[in-house]
C-alpha cells in the first residue's frame, strides 16, 4: 500500500500536459508577425553588451580574434535556438521552455524551469533598468547620482544599493504600462528602438572599416612591449607582457575559447520569442524563422562591432568600460560619441522591453495551469493582455531595482537561462523518438497550409491502428536493430533512458572538471565522452517520428547533445555563491509548488476526473 502511494506521488510529479494545437481559442491577441518577432529577438539579445562586451573580451581574452570568439558563441547559441525553433513549430502556445518541459518531461521539471525563467527575467529587468538609469545619468553629468547620494543614502553595504534608484523604477513603471496597453503597441515601440540601435551599430561598423587599419591585427611583440613600457614603466620585461604575443590571436586558442564562453551570454535573450506562441499569426513558421533570423542579425552586429573596434585601435589600449567612445576619440572622431550614446540608450530600452515582455507570459502560463496562484492568469478582455501577471512582475522588478545592487545576482540569470536551454534540447531529443498518440495533440501540430479536417481524421485513424502494439522483448538486437520503421513504446523508452544517461554523464563530468581539473579528470572525461558517443549511436539507431513539422532540428542526436554539453559546462563554471543563492530561490519555489501547485494543477483535475470515470465504469461493469 505504501509502495503504491509512492508510485502515485511520483506519477503526480511527472504528469505531462496535453496541448491541443488545433484549437484557436487562445485568450491573448494574435497580432504579431514574423518581423515583430525578429525585432523582439534582436532587441532583447542585442542589448548594451554590444557597446561594452567587445572591448573587455578583446583586451583581456582574445585580442582581434574576438571575431572568432563571437563565431563560436553564435554557433553554440544557434544549437539552443534550433531546439527552441522545433518546439515553436510543435507547440505554438505561450510558455516557452516551461511549456516545452511540461509536455515532454513532466510537471516538476516544468515548474523548476518556469520558476527559474521568472527569476532570470526579474533580475534581467531590474539590472537593465539600473543600467539605463546610470547611462542616462552619465550623459547628463551624474546629477541624479549626486542628488540621491546626498539626500537618500542607504547604509547597508553588501545588502542594499548605495542609494535607491528612483529613475529605474520610473522606467519600469512606464514600460509596464506600455505592456498592459497592448502587445501590438509594445511591438511597435520595440521596432522603432531596435531599428535606431541597428542603424547606430551600422554606423560604428562602417566607421571602423573606414578609419581602421589592418596593422592593428598584425602587431608584433615589440610593438606591445614598447607600448606596455609607456603604460607600466620601465620595470616591465618582455617575458612578462600582460597582453599576449601580438598578431591576430595574441592569447592563443585558450584565450579565444575563454572569450567565447563570455560572448555566449551576449546571445542570451532570443528565447523571449518562444513566449509569444498565442500572440503570433502562424506561429509554427514565424517562431523558428524569428529565432534563427534574430541570432543571425545579432552575430553580424557583434562580429562587425568587434572587428571595427580592433581595427580602429590596438586591442590592448581598448577601454573595458566604454570602448566605443574611447576608440572614436583615438581616431579623432569625438563627435561620433553622441550617436553611440543614443544607440546605447535605445539598446538598453529594447533589452529592458525584451526582459519585461516574456516575464508576465511565463507567469500567466503557469497560473493558467494551476502551478501558480490562479488570479495571475487574469486577461483583460479589451486589450487581450495578462494584466495582473504584468503588474505583479513589474512591481517585483521595480522594488528590486529600487533597493538592491544587483551585480551579485546577475549570475543567477545565467543558471535559469542555461537550465532552460538544456531542458529544451533534452526535450527535443526525447520527443522526436516517441510514438505518436491521439491524445497528445501537440505532436500533431501542422502549418496552416498543411492542416485540414480530412488529414486530421485520417491521421487519427492511422494512429488508432497501431495503438494495441505487441510488447517487444528487451534484447541487444532489438535495441541496435529495431524491427519497426515507426517509433514504438519500447524504442521510446530506450531513448528516454539513453537521454538520462547522457545527461548524467555530462553533468557528472562537468562537476568533476569544475572541482578538480587534473590528469585523472581528463581520463574520466575521455571515458565519459566515449560512453556519450556510444549512447548517442544507440539513440540514432532508433526510428524517428514521421510527424511533419514546419521546422525540425537537423543532425539528431548530435546537435541537442552538444547543446546540452555547452550549457551544462557553462553552468558549472559559476561560483559557489551563485549556486547557494540558486538553492535558496529553489527552496522558495518548492514550498509554493508542494503547498499549492501540485494540488491545484489543471492536469491533476483532468487525471482525477479520468480516474472517477474509470471507477464508475468498473462499478457498472461489476453490477452487470
Amino acid at each position: 500500500m505504501e509502495c503504491q502511494k509512492i508510485i502515485s506521488f511520483g506519477n503526480q510529479l511527472l504528469r505531462r500536459k496535453n496541448v491541443d494545437c488545433t484549437r484557436e481559442d487562445g485568450r491573448l491577441s494574435r497580432c504579431l508577425n514574423t518581423f515583430d518577432l525578429v525585432a523582439l529577438g534582436v532587441g532583447s539579445t542585442l542589448g548594451a553588451g554590444v557597446y561594452v562586451l567587445a572591448g573587455a573580451v578583446a583586451r583581456e581574452n582574445a585580442g582581434p580574434a574576438i571575431v572568432i570568439s563571437f563565431l563560436i558563441a553564435a554557433l553554440a547559441s544557434v544549437l539552443a535556438g534550433l531546439c527552441y525553433g522545433e518546439f515553436g513549430a510543435r507547440v505554438p502556445k505561450t510558455g516557452s521552455a516551461y511549456l516545452y518541459s511540461y509536455v515532454t518531461v513532466g510537471e516538476l521539471w516544468a515548474f523548476i524551469t518556469g520558476w527559474n525563467l521568472i527569476l532570470s527575467y526579474v533580475i534581467g529587468t531590474s539590472s537593465v533598468a539600473r543600467a539605463w538609469s546610470a547611462t542616462f545619468d552619465e550623459i547628463i553629468g551624474k546629477h541624479i547620482e549626486a542628488f540621491c547620494k546626498k539626500y537618500m543614502t542607504m547604509d547597508a553595504p553588501g545588502v542594499l544599493a548605495k542609494y535607491p534608484d528612483i529613475f529605474a523604477v520610473v522606467i519600469i513603471v512606464i514600460l509596464t504600462g506600455l505592456l498592459i496597453f497592448g502587445v501590438k503597441e509594445s511591438a511597435l515601440v520595440n521596432k522603432v528602438f531596435t531599428c535606431i540601435n541597428v542603424l547606430v551599430l551600422g554606423f560604428v561598423v562602417v566607421s571602423g572599416f573606414v578609419k581602421g587599419s589592418v596593422k592593428n591585427w598584425q602587431l608584433t611583440e615589440q610593438d606591445i612591449y614598447n607600448s606596455s613600457q609607456s603604460i607600466h614603466g620601465d620595470n616591465q620585461t618582455q617575458a612578462e607582457l600582460p597582453y599576449g604575443v601580438g598578431g591576430f590571436m595574441p592569447y592563443g586558442w585558450k584565450g579565444v575559447l575563454s572569450g567565447a564562453a563570455t560572448c555566449f551570454y551576449a546571445f542570451v535573450g532570443f528565447d523571449c520569442i518562444a513566449t509569444t506562441g498565442e500572440e503570433v499569426k502562424n506561429p509554427q513558421k514565424a517562431i523558428p524563422i524569428g529565432i534563427v533570423a534574430a541570432l543571425l542579425i545579432c552575430f553580424v552586429a557583434y562580429f562587425g562591432v568587434s572587428a571595427a573596434l580592433t581595427l580602429m585601435m590596438p586591442y590592448y589600449l581598448l577601454d573595458t568600460n566604454s570602448p566605443l567612445p574611447n576608440a572614436f576619440k583615438y581616431v579623432g572622431w569625438d563627435g561620433a560619441n553622441y550617436a553611440v550614446a543614443v544607440g546605447s540608450l535605445c539598446a538598453l530600452s529594447t533589452s529592458l522591453l525584451g526582459s519585461m515582455f516574456p516575464m508576465p507570459r511565463i507567469i500567466y502560463a503557469m497560473a493558467e495551469d494551476g502551478l501558480l496562484f490562479k488570479f495571475l492568469a487574469h486577461v483583460d478582455e479589451k486589450r487581450k493582455t495578462p494584466v495582473l501577471a504584468t503588474v505583479t512582475s513589474g512591481a517585483v522588478a521595480a522594488v528590486m531595482a529600487f533597493l538592491f545592487d544587483l551585480k551579485d545576482l546577475v549570475d543567477l540569470m545565467s543558471i535559469g537561462t542555461l537550465l532552460a536551454y538544456s531542458l529544451v534540447a533534452a526535450c527535443v531529443l526525447v520527443l522526436r523518438y516517441q510514438p505518436e498518440q491521439p491524445n497528445l495533440a501537440y505532436q500533431m501540430a501542422r502549418t496552416t497550409e498543411e492542416t485540414d479536417n480530412n488529414e486530421s481524421v485520417s491521421t487519427s485513424e492511422s494512429q488508432a491502428g497501431f495503438l494495441p502494439e505487441e510488447e517487444q522483448k528487451c534484447s541487444l538486437k532489438a535495441i541496435l536493430c529495431p524491427p519497426n520503421s515507426e517509433p514504438s513504446k519500447f524504442s521510446g523508452s530506450v531513448v528516454n533512458i539513453s537521454t538520462f544517461i547522457i545527461g548524467f554523464l555530462i553533468v557528472g563530468g562537468c562537476i568533476l572538471t569544475a572541482l578538480e581539473p587534473s590528469i585523472l579528470i581528463k581520463t574520466v572525461w575521455i571515458i565519459a565522452a566515449i560512453l556519450v558517443l556510444v549512447v548517442s549511436f544507440i539513440i540514432w539507431k532508433q526510428p524517428e517520428s514521421k510527424t511533419k513539422l514546419s521546422f525540425k532540428v537537423p543532425l539528431l542526436p548530435l546537435l541537442p547533445v552538444v547543446s546540452i554539453f555547452v550549457n551544462v559546462y557553462l553552468m558549472m563554471q559559476l561560483d559557489i555563491g551563485t549556486w547557494i543563492r540558486f538553492a535558496v530561490w529553489m527552496l522558495i519555489g518548492f514550498i509554493i509548488y508542494f503547498a499549492y501547485g501540485i494540488w491545484h494543477s489543471v492536469e491533476a483535475t483532468y487525471a482525477a476526473s479520468a480516474d472517477a470515470e474509470r471507477n464508475t465504469d468498473a462499478g457498472s461493469g461489476t453490477c452487470k
